[in-house]
């Protein structure tokens, strides 16, 4: 399912975009779509987070923390800070 988003631009900018679409040969709001998830990707932290908690866990696993208590803990911090 999709979703509209209204934004405000100036006019200029509307008809160059709309003009640089046009001579890819796409529509324009397939444009922005690959503008935002593009945008999304470079800004998102969540992943690299992720990636980090797993690093962690990693290094706590053999000084003797069980699985269960890492994700314990990774749980509670991010309710936390969440």
């Amino acid at each position: 399912m999709t979703t509209q988003m209204i934004i405000r631009i100036k006019p200029e900018l509307k008809d160059k975009l709309n003009r640089l679409a046009r001579t890819e040969g796409r529509p324009t709001s397939s444009v922005l779509r690959d503008m935002i998830e593009r945008y999304i990707e470079e800004h998102d932290i969540g992943p690299s987070i992720d990636d980090l908690w797993d690093r962690i866990g990693k290094k706590l696993g053999p000084k003797g923390m069980s699985p269960s208590r890492i994700d314990h803990a990774i749980k509670t911090v991010r309710k936390k800070h969440g």
